[in-house]
């Protein structure tokens, strides 16, 4: 888990640099993008793959793909090679998290589960700490193509781990039948969605043949998807986990909270290093109160339902602080101190800490354990696409509106040549600009910024709905066993994975 969130967070701080190097804000949200949309459509295959052929070998496949996107990201020369090989990380990183929490369900059962989540889901926010700051020191004081090479150490490490400690793990089925054409579909209608919200209002008119073509492509994508999975003999999302409420509702609180959470952290250090005037090293460290605060929440949280059962007033609070979170962000100003932001970030990460491991929770809880690596992979399938959709939407707000901002401001005569030079800008050129030509760029971002969080802030409060709807289901292993209506295979699989942990 920590190699494959410390990789996200390494990047963030470095993508002002990484843009500046080779060029092009449009692509911005690409950079990120590629990485959660290949992991979210790998998700539900890892799981899938983990279900019938056991979750040692694909796991330590995963970390295997992981590493060579690392080294071939290091190598990018051009936009296009990073993009593509962030790609094949995202590939990679899909089966480290939904390998670590399928893994973790089947040893451990959901009353004990809390508390080790919370652990395991402290460790994003330890990594969403050290990783601003090992980026930021990488770009200021080494090459930004560190930021991918650090990881191969901590790989090695993870293999070798994994290799010894996963082996008494059961070895699955041994019968693959992987349901390759729900996979295709399913990386067609997400591929093409994702293009849409990318490239609609910016590189193409939304009216226009391309996107009109690529949206009847997501529908009939989606819809053959549907056709398929409820006829497939392995299917690679089993629908029949939406049918329980719990399960939709956690999903969609997922979804929510990737499209909050990715948002925030891949455009707040826009923000403080070109507003704000922190170096890349301290734009990292800035980020500390919100990943802090989001990992005392989240094991306190965990700690709570280990002891009491009882998990449905996280969800309902962590989206309400989630939205005032993101809804202080985006009043933020050219003028906004640096103690301000820092408390925005806290009430975010509260926000966060209370949703994270909640909602991954619920729904495994809500599946049988026959059924828990696909649920599992569902469920953080459904977070990547939030995370995928709201980087590639709010990356298109963010460039729109701050085109458009110096664009009006800097007047007829130099607007070309004003919006033209945020293509290639750095926070170390920004500097050497004249003070007119400076603020005229910090007041862009500014205006880019406040839109990306207004929306997310949106989207946030909405999920207030879904919270409010949980209904609480008794988790596994907490009451009698008379109270659980649970299958004798499903007990039967628990008691056998149990044991031979």
């Amino acid at each position: 888990m920590l190699l494959a969130m410390l990789d996200n967070m390494i990047v963030a701080p470095a993508l002002p640099t990484i843009l500046g190097d080779l060029g092009g804000l449009n692509h911005l949200a690409w950079v990120t993008t590629g990485y959660i949309l290949a992991s979210t459509v790998a998700t539900p295959i890892w799981g899938k793959l983990g279900d019938l052929l056991g979750r040692r070998i694909t796991f330590i496949s995963s970390i295997a793909i992981f590493l060579a996107g690392s080294v071939l990201c290091g190598m990018s020369q051009n936009m296009a090679e990073l993009v593509g090989f962030r790609a094949l990380q995202g590939l990679g990183a899909g089966g480290l998290m939904v390998g670590v929490m399928a893994v973790l369900a089947e040893i451990v059962p959901p009353r004990e589960r809390g508390k080790y989540q919370g652990v395991m889901m402290a460790v994003m926010p330890a990594a969403m700490i050290g990783g601003p700051l090992v980026g930021g020191f990488i770009t200021d004081h080494l090459d930004w193509r560190w930021a991918f090479y650090v990881n191969l150490p901590l790989g090695v490490i993870a293999l070798t781990v994994s290799w010894f400690t996963l082996a008494k793990l059961p070895r699955g089925t041994g019968k693959a039948r992987i349901d390759w054409t729900g996979s295709a579909l399913l990386t067609t209608w997400i591929t093409a969605l994702v293009l849409i919200t990318s490239w609609g209002g910016t590189e193409y008119d939304w009216i226009s043949p391309q996107i009109l073509g690529l949206a009847a492509l997501t529908v009939a994508a989606f819809l053959a998807f549907v056709v398929v999975e409820r006829r497939a003999a392995e299917p690679i999302m089993p629908l029949t986990v939406f049918r329980d409420r719990n399960f939709t509702l956690a999903g969609t609180l997922s979804f929510i909270v990737g499209f909050a959470m990715f948002g925030g952290i891949t455009f707040l250090p826009q923000y403080q290093q070109f507003v704000q005037g922190s170096s890349a090293t301290n734009s990292g460290l800035l980020l500390m109160p919100m990943m802090i605060a989001s990992m005392v929440t989240s094991l306190a949280g965990g700690q709570l339902i280990s002891k009491t059962g009882r998990y449905r007033a996280l969800p309902i609070a962590g989206t309400v602080l989630m939205a005032a979170g993101l809804a202080l962000f985006a009043t933020m100003g050219t003028d906004t101190s640096k103690t301000a932001t820092a408390l925005y970030m806290v009430v975010l990460g509260l926000g966060m800490g209370c949703l994270m491991q909640t909602t991954m929770l619920i729904a495994q809880n809500s599946a049988p354990l026959r059924d828990i690596g696909a649920a599992t992979g569902a469920a953080t399938f459904l977070r990547n696409m939030g995370g995928s959709l709201g980087v590639s939407i709010l990356g298109s707000i963010y460039a729109h509106t701050l085109t458009a901002s110096i664009t009006s401001n800097a007047g007829p005569a130099a607007a070309g040549d004003a919006a033209s030079s945020t293509a290639r800008m750095t926070p170390e050129l920004l500097r050497s600009l004249p003070e007119a030509a400076r603020h005229l760029f910090q007041q862009g971002v500014t205006d880019g910024v406040g839109a990306v969080f207004t929306w997310a802030a949106i989207v946030a409060a909405a999920g207030l709905l879904a919270a409010l709807a949980i209904r609480h289901v008794p988790l596994r292993g907490f009451t009698a066993a008379k109270d659980q209506p649970q299958d004798a295979g499903d007990t039967a699989t628990e008691a056998k994975a149990t044991a031979t942990v």
